[in-house]
């Protein structure tokens, strides 16, 4: 006999995940081509049509505050109406966003375009809740591997994304508005187009919606047990954020594991957003530059499913432990860097990526593991929101690092941080060893 599923096929929940899993992972190739494309071009776009380097990079952090922003929402979104439209929402507002950017650029107003890449970033919280939507229906024993099979498919995207934009540029389909030398707003429009398909691919396909299947699960486990059916959440935005964080509160493994996630991703975006200019006073040229970058993309995503089977299986605290490590080394290698060692560089921008794929992976396993199923998309929400809001500091705080001081001492101070965040870490596996596991 079937478990409890709300599946008219009535097929195992084993079936309905696997299936959810393949549709997650084919929204996030496309999320992806989405944000890599727009990623690629916005910062050259927002310095073009204002003439400065300090608006070009408000492109990036705009579109990582967007990302904060809509977090909560779309959690809230999750829990009231499935996974299904909460997901089909963010790619929605994305796909609006890119084309709000794409019309900035064809109308030369810079303004307008951060208006476009504030909206733009739902597409990069869309794809970080798919993550947290793989483990709806996931075995606890299997919930970091399907979670990390979902951020591996951004992989694919990341690097599509770029070469379509290098690919719509060259083709001169739609004239730059700045001339033979401006960047035409035609990577935005396939951007636009990624995300639509996103939308598309998420509505028509994930189906039955996974969270739904889980909370029918959860009822007639309730009911079997006589226990009442859980209190619904308050709605606002302030209500979600205020929930999640008693949660959070609650339980010391989930606020080890919201500090795995948020230093992982300060530390990365922090070092990676800083990389290019250091590089670009050594004199790098824009395909070296590009190199690198693409190397550390590709660390960030390619190991996810080894990543998530080891946290399986060594245990979640024992993985961040090792992501951790990893990031210290990252931080060294390229705080001791010259800014014409490329090859150094390299080495380091992958590190910092592969670090960040621990701290995600494992994190984000950890704080479901430690969180009561009816209080998930709450805390999931927070996590993102916390994230996202955490990048955004390390990117303003890099800069300001960078103004002051230099790209060294950007990377001993990252350093110092994960120094700190290692202590707390090994503390924990020294007080419960097995706690993770």
């Amino acid at each position: 006999m079937p478990e409890p599923s709300d599946d008219p096929a009535g097929r195992p929940v084993d079936h309905v995940q696997r299936r959810t899993v393949a549709v997650l992972a084919t929204s996030q190739v496309l999320g992806g081509i989405g944000v890599a494309t727009g990623i690629a071009v916005s910062s050259l776009i927002a310095s073009e049509l204002s003439g400065s380097d300090a608006v070009a990079g408000l492109a990036q952090t705009t579109a990582v505050v967007g990302a904060a922003i809509v977090a909560l929402p779309l959690s809230r979104l999750a829990e009231r109406h499935g996974r299904r439209r909460s997901l089909t929402t963010g790619y929605v507002v994305a796909f609006l966003g890119a084309l709000l950017a794409a019309a900035a650029t064809m109308l030369q107003t810079w303004p307008l375009l951060l208006a476009g890449m504030l909206l733009f970033g739902a597409g990069s919280a869309t794809g970080l809740a798919s993550r947290f939507t793989a483990t709806d229906l996931a075995r606890p024993e299997r919930r970091a591997t399907d979670l990390s099979v979902v951020i591996w498919a951004t992989t694919i995207g990341s690097v599509l994304g770029p070469n379509l934009a290098g690919a719509t540029e060259n083709l001169g389909l739609l004239p730059a508005p700045g001339g033979a030398h401006g960047t035409s707003a035609a990577p935005l429009l396939v951007a636009s187009l990624a995300f639509a398909a996103a939308a598309l691919s998420v509505w028509l396909l994930l189906r039955p919606d996974p969270l739904h299947v889980a909370a029918a699960r959860a009822a007639a486990g309730r009911a079997t047990a006589g226990e009442p059916a859980p209190v619904p959440p308050r709605p606002g935005f302030r209500a979600g954020l205020a929930a999640g964080w008693v949660v959070i509160r609650a339980s010391t493994t989930a606020q080890l594991a919201l500090a795995a996630i948020v230093v992982s991703h300060l530390v990365m975006v922090g070092l990676m957003s800083m990389t290019p200019v250091h590089m670009g006073h050594g004199g790098a040229s824009l395909q070296i530059i590009g190199i690198v970058i693409s190397a550390h993309i590709a660390g960030m995503y390619v190991l996810s499913p080894l990543i998530g089977w080891a946290a399986d299986r060594v245990g979640h605290a024992r993985v961040l432990a090792v992501g951790g490590v990893v990031l210290l080394v990252s931080a060294v290698i390229v705080a001791g860097a010259p800014s014409d060692d490329s090859a150094r560089l390299t080495v380091g921008l992958v590190l910092l990526g592969v670090g960040w794929s621990f701290g995600l992976v494992a994190g984000s396993a950890l704080l479901i593991d430690a969180t009561p199923a009816a209080d998930r998309t709450q805390v999931q929400g927070l996590s993102d929101f916390a994230m996202n809001l955490g990048g955004a500091a390390g990117g303003v705080l890099a800069g300001v690092v960078i103004a002051v001081s230099s790209y060294a001492a950007l990377g001993w101070g990252a350093a110092a941080l994960l120094v700190v965040y290692l202590v707390v870490v090994a503390g924990r596996l020294l007080r419960a060893p097995r706690v993770a596991t």
